[in-house]
Formats: structure tokens, C-alpha cells, sequence
């Protein structure tokens, strides 16, 4: 394992970034809110990080409480990373700098890569600040995912089709998950699907 960096600070904030300010760390807590996901997905759907950095991040995440590893049952027979308690209470701090970071976006360079999951979190925000709560699919040119609005435990999305009937269905494209997220449209005036 890495040896545990710290800023040897007693403060609170420098204690939170002792544990998730190491690049990746946040990003892989973002992944892991859709539920246990294995390595290679974790891998896929975050393009950029290489293997090693991965694999340290999760041992480093494991061994600070944040996830745990375990091992399917047969058929399945892979291990999963899934959040504990304490990780997914990051939940709100990904909401934060999701909605902090989303004047940054700009337009989108030709270089950007882009997952339809990733508008996942601030869709879900902006549709429970609307009141909206159970399943919700929404589809994107990019692709499919699924939202559990009001959910306290469990996974907060899902990728692809949603497991059980959606209450809602959105079909959207990214600007709006954009316009979303920057409080220029309101989730009210989405539109649904049937």
C-alpha cells in the first residue's frame, strides 16, 4: 500500500483531504455511487487513469474505510468494489463540487471524454429538489442510466435500463443535463417520456 500522505494539520477540512484529495479518489467514489462495479468497468469508465493509479487508489480507499472489495458468488465469481456508510456519505460533497464546477465546463473540446452516467448526480439533485422521488430512466444520445430520487440507502443511479417499471422516464441530450446542473432550466420543465 501507498504510505498515507497527510498535511498534518488538525483541521478538519485538511483531514477530509488527507483521505479524498488524492487525484481519482473523488472520480472513483462517483462511479462506485451507482453501486459494486468491477475493476474493468471501474477502468472503462474512467478514461485517463492508468492501471496502477487505479489499483492504489481502491487499496488506499479499502484500507481507509471509504469501500470494500468482495467477491461475487458463482456464476459471477469477480470481485466488486462497492461503498461503505462512510463513502457514500461523499454523496453530498460530489453534489457540492459537481454544482461548484459546472460554470467550468464551458464548451465541450474534441478531446472531452463523456459518459451519459456522468450527469447522473447533478440530474438526480436538481429532480429531488423538484419533489420527484422513486425510479426515473432517463436516455441520452451517449446512453442510458437510471436515478433512485429519494433513496437514503443503496445505489444513487444505475447504468442502463432501470431494473424495475420507472415511475419517470426523461429523454434528454447534454445540454440540458447541463442547464440542469447550472440552474438555467428547471427539472419541472423537463421532458418526460412515457
Amino acid at each position: 500500500m501507498s504510505p498515507r500522505r497527510s498535511y498534518d494539520q488538525y483541521c478538519s477540512a485538511a483531514r477530509a483531504l488527507d483521505l479524498v484529495g488524492d487525484r481519482w479518489t473523488l472520480l472513483i467514489v462517483r462511479e462506485l455511487l451507482a453501486g459494486p462495479r468491477r475493476y474493468t468497468d471501474l477502468h472503462a469508465d474512467l478514461p485517463g487513469v492508468s492501471t496502477d493509479m487505479l489499483a492504489t487508489r481502491l487499496r488506499d480507499m479499502e484500507r481507509d474505510g471509504l469501500l470494500v472489495r468482495r467477491r461475487l458468488a458463482p456464476p459471477g465469481n469477480a470481485s466488486v468494489y462497492e461503498l461503505t456508510p462512510r463513502g457514500r456519505e461523499l454523496t453530498g460533497v460530489l453534489h457540492a463540487l459537481g454544482e461548484w464546477g459546472s460554470g467550468a465546463l464551458g464548451e465541450r473540446g474534441p478531446t472531452d471524454a463523456i459518459r451519459a452516467h456522468w450527469f447522473a448526480l447533478p440530474l438526480l439533485r436538481a429532480l429531488e429538489d423538484a419533489g420527484v422521488r422513486g425510479v426515473v430512466q432517463v436516455s441520452l444520445e451517449e446512453g442510458e442510466f437510471h436515478l433512485y430520487a429519494g433513496a437514503t440507502e443503496g445505489p444513487a443511479y444505475g447504468i442502463g435500463p432501470a431494473p424495475v417499471e420507472p415511475g419517470l422516464r426523461l429523454a434528454l441530450d447534454a445540454e440540458s443535463c447541463l442547464a440542469l446542473a447550472r440552474g438555467e432550466l428547471d427539472a419541472t420543465a423537463l421532458p418526460v417520456r412515457a
